[in-house]
């Protein structure tokens, strides 16, 4: 009887440890998440896949942070700091990003959709395949930045110059 109970633990608990393992590289680090929300600097720290929905980060520090497929919808970042951070997949929409230090972040395949982006520098960002419909741009610094495949549809305030593709 005792052989059978420890095979099945076993075969219980083999796929489940290894499906817990797998699970853990691909989230964000608890402690910078829990650090982050208490409103402290977290530069260079991971934050991909965090669940940060409506969190207020004004003016944080975050430069050079993974944020990889983390979810801000509608955020708090007014002047945080993210430059060279990267947010690629990241889910921005309706965030506010106003002021927001982003220059050479790199935001690829980010949904910024109804953000609010007045004045950020994306000054050298890689801005591929961004989503930015309806988004408000005005007065954004985006002189270097990479924008093959992004998508400006109903965005406001959008100056292209000096952009790359």
């Amino acid at each position: 009887m005792k052989q059978l109970l420890k095979r099945l633990l076993t075969i219980t608990l083999i796929p489940l440890l290894i499906g817990f393992s797998s699970q853990v590289s691909i989230a964000a680090n608890a402690n910078d998440v829990n650090s982050v929300k208490a409103g402290k600097k977290c530069v260079k720290c991971d934050l991909s896949a965090a669940n940060l929905v409506g969190v207020r980060l004004v003016r944080a520090k975050l430069s050079s942070a993974n944020l990889r497929g983390a979810r801000l919808r509608g955020a708090n970042l007014r002047g945080a700091d993210l430059k060279r951070a990267n947010l690629s997949g990241a889910e921005l929409r309706k965030a506010n990003l106003r002021g927001a230090k982003m220059a050479s972040t790199n935001l690829s395949k980010a949904n910024l959709r109804g953000a609010n982006l007045r004045g950020v520098d994306f000054r050298n960002a890689n801005l591929r395949g961004a989503d930015f419909k309806d988004a408000i741009l005005n007065g954004a610094k985006l002189k270097g930045a990479k924008i093959k495949g992004a998508k400006f549809d109903g965005a406001t305030g959008v100056n292209l110059d000096g952009t790359k593709q």
